[in-house]
C-alpha cells in the first residue's frame, strides 16, 4: 500500500507520460473538479500556465489510476471578460453558480485572483463546495474575522497553496527596507480587493520600518495613461516606488514609468510575476522590477525538474512557481477525493471538504496543511528581480526573473 508520499510521486511520475482523453474504464464513475481562471484578458498568460498544471496532475491521476473506480474530469470556466479587461467578480460568481449546480463537481481549483475570490466564497460556502487557490492572497477571504461574509455556512471552504498578503506585502516592505535600504516610496494600487489590500498590507509595514511614505494613488485599469500621476512622483523624488495590483494596470504602469522614473527603484507583489510582465512590457522597460511569490521558490529545484521536464514535453513551454502551486493544490485535492472515496463513505462534497481540510499531503513544494481557517502552514515569500536573459524565452519567467531569496520576515 502507498504512502501518501509514495503516492505524490506515483501521481507526478504519471504525470510525465499522461496525456489529454485518456480512456476511462467502462466502470469508472465520472467525477469533477471545477477550475476557475481569468483566461481572459491581461493575466491570460499566466492563467493558462496554471491550467495546465492543473491538467496535468488530473490528466497523470487518471493515467496512473489515482482513484479507483473513478476518473476526474476538469470543468473549466473563465472568470475574466473583454469587457473588463482582467478578472471580472460578476463573472466568478457566476462561475461558482455552476459549480456548485454540477452534481458532479466534488471541489474546484482557484481562482487566481482575490476580487474574484470574494465574489465566489460566500456562493462556495453555501453550497459546501470546497476550493484550493493557487495564487488568490486576499487573507480577508479567511480571516475568522469576516467569516459571516465569506463562509456564512460555516466549515472554512477556501484554502491556499499560498500564504497571503498578510505576510506578502510586509515582508517585501522588510525587504525594502532591510536590504535595498530604501527611506521613501511611493505606493500605487489597481482599485482591486488584491491590490488594495496589498498596498495596505505594504504601507502599515513600511511606516514600521521608518520608511517615508510621500504618497498614494490609485490607478484606474482602463485608463491609457498614467503619466501624471508618475510625472507628480517624480517631482517628489522619492526612492523607490510600489505597486499593488494586476497586469491590467502594472503593464502599462511598467512601460511608462520606464519613460519618466527610469533610476527609480520599481517593485510589487506577484501580481508583477507573470509573463505579461515580460512580453507586454518588454525590455527594457520591464529590467529591474521587483516582485515577489507568496510560496518557496521551487522552479530549478531538484524536487521540482521532474514535473517541469513533463511539463515542457507536454506543453513546449516553461512552468513557473504558480504553475507549481496550482498542480500542488490538485494534488491535495486528489488526494483527499481518493481518502473519502476509499473509507467506503459516501463521496460527498461535504466529506470531501472535510478531508481536505485535514489534509497532510506530500507535494513539490513540501508537505502542505492548513491551519484551521485554511490558510497554508508555510508563510515564506520569495523575491525576485527582472534581469533579462538572451539566452531564454522572452516569456519565461523562470528564466527573466531573477530569484534573490526569501524576504525578511516581520
Amino acid at each position: 500500500m502507498l504512502t501518501r508520499r509514495g503516492a505524490a510521486k506515483a501521481l507526478i511520475a504519471a504525470a510525465a507520460t499522461a496525456t489529454l482523453g485518456t480512456p476511462a474504464h467502462a466502470a469508472d464513475k465520472i467525477i469533477k473538479i471545477g477550475l476557475d481562471l481569468s483566461l481572459t484578458g491581461a493575466d491570460s498568460e499566466g492563467a493558462e500556465r496554471v491550467k495546465n498544471g492543473i491538467i496535468l496532475a488530473i490528466d497523470g491521476s487518471n493515467e496512473g489510476n489515482g482513484i479507483p473506480g473513478y476518473r476526474v474530469e476538469a470543468l473549466v470556466l473563465d472568470d475574466g471578460t473583454a469587457t473588463s479587461g482582467q478578472y471580472d467578480p460578476a463573472q466568478a460568481a457566476t462561475n461558482a453558480r455552476k459549480m456548485v449546480s454540477d452534481k458532479d463537481v466534488m471541489a474546484a481549483i482557484g481562482p487566481q485572483m482575490s476580487g474574484a475570490g470574494k465574489a465566489m466564497a460566500p456562493i462556495l460556502s453555501a453550497g459546501s463546495l470546497a476550493t484550493i487557490t493557487p495564487s488568490s492572497t486576499n487573507p480577508d477571504i479567511t480571516d475568522p474575522k469576516f467569516a459571516q461574509q465569506f463562509r456564512p455556512a460555516g466549515k472554512p471552504i477556501y484554502f491556499r497553496t499560498v500564504t497571503t498578503d498578510a505576510f506578502q506585502g510586509p515582508n517585501m516592505a522588510n525587504f525594502y527596507a532591510d536590504v535595498l535600504k530604501v527611506k521613501s516610496v511611493y505606493i500605487l494600487d489597481d482599485s482591486g480587493a488584491y491590490g488594495v489590500g496589498m498596498a495596505d498590507a505594504f504601507q502599515k509595514e513600511a511606516d514600521k520600518k521608518g520608511i517615508k511614505v510621500v504618497g498614494r494613488d490609485r490607478l484606474d485599469p482602463k485608463a491609457a495613461d498614467y503619466s501624471a500621476i508618475l510625472t507628480k512622483i517624480k517631482s517628489m523624488a522619492p526612492d523607490a516606488i510600489y505597486y499593488g495590483g494586476v497586469g491590467q494596470a502594472g503593464v502599462k504602469l511598467a512601460k511608462q514609468a520606464y519613460d519618466i522614473i527610469p533610476k527609480i527603484i520599481k517593485g510589487g507583489g506577484d501580481g508583477v510575476y507573470e509573463p505579461a510582465m515580460l512580453t507586454a512590457v518588454g525590455f527594457p522597460a520591464a529590467e529591474g522590477w521587483y516582485a515577489t511569490i507568496a510560496s518557496p521558490h521551487m522552479v530549478g529545484d531538484t524536487k521540482a525538474q521532474q514535473f517541469v521536464d513533463a511539463y515542457v514535453r507536454k506543453y513546449g513551454k516553461p512552468a513557473d512557481d504558480y504553475t507549481i502551486t496550482a498542480y500542488d493544490a490538485t494534488l491535495v485535492v486528489l488526494d483527499a477525493i481518493k481518502r473519502v472515496a476509499a473509507s467506503g463513505k459516501p463521496l460527498t462534497r461535504e466529506a470531501v471538504r472535510d478531508a481536505i481540510q485535514t489534509s497532510n499531503v506530500p507535494t513539490i513544494q513540501g508537505t502542505v496543511a492548513f491551519d484551521a481557517n485554511g490558510d497554508l502552514a508555510d508563510r515564506t515569500v520569495s523575491v525576485f528581480q527582472i534581469k533579462q536573459d538572451t539566452a531564454a524565452r522572452p516569456d519565461d519567467v523562470s528564466r527573466q526573473y531573477h530569484y534573490i531569496g526569501v524576504a525578511p520576515q516581520s
